[in-house]
């Protein structure tokens, strides 16, 4: 699925995206301020959470539980040097909890991934407008 959109309508690419995912792991590739983390923010509130969501750039990782119960976990790799930080954290106990994974950066762990994932890359038209190419 590829999508041209304002930013005015994430909500419905958030909705599309979820809709179209056969896996709950998510991989979000795209340059510093394409709107990653913006994205991943409506799928978070479209999934049920009516919280807080913010950026783990600091954190690594952020829990969130929908108001049904299920587990979201949205990574920000950004400032790791070595995959093995992620194990740290303990990535790959998250990974065995069936909750949706959304991962930003998911270059900087490229041997931890999962076999079954998305690919969402996030393009700037303008400041205005995205791409988005979802596979």
């Amino acid at each position: 699925m590829n999508a041209t959109y304002a930013l005015s309508h994430i909500d419905d690419i958030a909705q599309k995206v979820i809709d179209n995912s056969s896996h709950k792991v998510i991989l979000f590739s795209g340059p510093m301020g394409a709107g990653k983390t913006t994205l991943i923010k409506s799928m978070v509130r479209y999934l049920g959470y009516d919280g807080e969501v913010s950026s783990p750039t600091f954190s690594l990782v952020n829990e969130y539980c929908t108001n049904v119960g299920e587990l979201i976990f949205h990574f920000d790799f950004y400032r790791i040097n070595d995959p093995n930080e992620a194990l740290d954290i303990g990535f790959d106990e998250y990974l065995d909890q069936n909750g949706w994974v959304f991962i930003e950066w998911p270059e900087k762990i490229n041997n931890l991934l999962p076999e079954n994932y998305h690919s969402a890359n996030i393009k700037s038209i303008n400041e205005k407008e995205r791409l988005l190419e979802f596979c």
